[in-house]
């Protein structure tokens, strides 16, 4: 018995002896960067094409051309497609160009194929996002360098408020323009001008046009309607920039991964044909 037993473990040891661990990581690095850079480069190349044709579908005039909704519609789902086609690109590359690994279960050829798929797609996505953030980055800084803030409320509607045909002083002007703008601001900022801020705008008005106080009411309470106006104008504007945001981000989070899934299937589909040629 005892024989047998090492018997047994002499003929373990040889067999694990026979088969050592090879020294070699499974991440085929250089395959790897390579499909990625090719994932990369296409979409780059049908980003600019898409690019051109979307330009041309366009016009400045109206009823011509595709409307802005069924542009923004078309583009969203083009850059979904473009993000699929590299990411199936790339992990093809990957796994076409990975060095073959002998003496391997097949079930653990598929999962490192698989695994470096997903990598290349990984490398790819960060690269992109990179060039779209300093992009993004070149180009708001531009904007903002060359554009000047507008101040709410607007100089037009302040002027609207001071309109007259009198001729007066320009630091008067200024002062009473000033003191309007803080207590319409603060106004608007606490949902409503109360009343005891209206009686001094309106004050304000008929000592600088002449008005006669109800006039200067009438034009503060104007005034005040067109100011709430613009307000919620905007908080439309950006109710609505909120919502798409949120949708396109869930659209690109499910984009990225199904782009994750192709690239992995692409991947083990080049190493299976590596393999078998």
């Amino acid at each position: 018995m005892i024989d047998l037993i090492l018997a047994d473990v002499s003929g373990r040891d040889v067999e694990q002896a026979a088969a050592p661990e090879t020294s070699g990581s499974g991440v085929a690095w250089p395959a790897i960067v390579g499909g990625a850079f090719a994932a990369i480069a296409l979409t780059l190349l049908l980003v600019t094409l898409g690019s051109g044709f979307g330009l041309a579908s366009v016009s400045p005039w109206p009823n011509v051309g595709a409307s802005v909704g069924t542009f923004t519609m078309v583009t969203a789902v083009s850059l979904i497609v473009v993000h699929w086609l590299a990411s199936g690109l790339g992990g093809y590359i990957t796994g076409r160009l990975r060095t073959k690994w002998v003496g391997l279960h097949t079930h653990e050829v598929f999962f490192r194929d698989t695994a470096n798929g997903f990598l290349s797609w990984a490398v790819a996505t960060v690269c992109g996002a990179a060039i779209v953030a300093i992009g993004a980055a070149v180009v708001i800084t531009g904007t903002a360098a060359a554009t000047v803030p507008s101040v709410f409320p607007s100089a037009y509607l302040l002027d609207s408020l001071f309109r007259t045909e009198r001729v007066g002083v320009v630091g008067e002007d200024a002062s009473f323009k000033a003191q309007s703008r803080q207590i319409i601001l603060h106004g608007i900022g606490a949902g409503d001008v109360p009343g005891a801020d209206k009686i001094y705008l309106a004050q304000l008005v008929s000592t600088r046009t002449g008005l006669s106080a109800a006039d200067a009411a009438v034009r503060v309470d104007a005034v005040l309607a067109v100011a709430k106006a613009d307000e919620a104008k905007v908080q439309q504007v950006a109710d609505a920039a909120r919502k798409a945001g949120a949708t396109l981000s869930i659209f690109t989070a499910l984009a990225l991964l199904i782009g994750a899934f192709i690239a992995c299937v692409a991947a083990a589909l080049g190493g299976q044909q590596r393999d078998e040629y």
